[in-house]
């Protein structure tokens, strides 16, 4: 018999963090590119991204079509993504909310944030295998940041979590506190998941 689960957090009951769930609306749209293996992970903070914010899209693949991608890029985008030496130069964001530009004005310009959901092993393989990912403008998050991810283990020196890089991202792009709201039912999954204490890598 199926474990019962909630029809909205996909948790069971005993760990379902609905109760914490927060609606923010936003000016830049927000696109999370969630990688299939991500969907099943017990604590899936992609879709709690999504459940909270109403301007919002949650796409589950590891590759998207050509066209796919034309429509999903019509609107001027920028990719949330670390450094790597092969990718485009970078707008950083600190987290003393200093915008360090390579291109004047980009923050102005950016209608839609693409956000990869998956390991760091995995989120490197969509951007293999979507190259038109590879073009777009990339926002790098620094400032030496600190997870609270404690029941997930990565292998990523100061890696946040998804959520954690949206919400720090939006709060510095539309210069809104309101965005750490989504730090919200994060805390309550991670007080709910500690107190049977799992932890399960990333």
């Amino acid at each position: 018999m199926p474990r019962e689960t909630c029809n909205t957090c996909l948790r069971p009951p005993k760990v379902c963090y609905c109760s914490a769930l927060v609606s923010l609306a936003s000016t830049i749209r927000v696109v999370i590119i969630q990688h299939p293996q991500e969907k099943k992970h017990p604590f899936n903070t992609g879709r709690m991204t999504h459940l909270c914010l109403s301007n919002s899209e949650l796409m589950v693949a590891e590759t998207l079509s050509k066209y796919q991608l034309d429509t999903l890029l019509s609107d001027s985008s920028a990719l949330l993504y670390p450094s790597l030496e092969w990718l485009p130069d970078s707008t950083e964001l600190d987290e003393n909310r200093h915008l360090r530009e390579k291109s004047s004005n980009r923050q102005a310009t950016i209608k839609q944030l693409i956000v990869i959901d998956a390991t760091w092993k995995k989120s490197k393989r969509i951007l293999h295998l979507n190259p038109l990912l590879q073009k777009l403008p990339r926002i790098n998050l620094t400032g030496g940041l600190e997870s609270n991810y404690k029941i997930r283990k990565t292998s990523i020196a100061d890696g946040l979590s998804t959520i954690e890089s949206i919400a720090t991202a939006m709060q510095l792009l539309e210069q809104s506190d309101i965005y750490l709201r989504l730090l919200e039912p994060f805390e309550k999954m991670i007080a709910l998941q500690q107190r049977s204490y799992t932890v399960e890598p990333a």
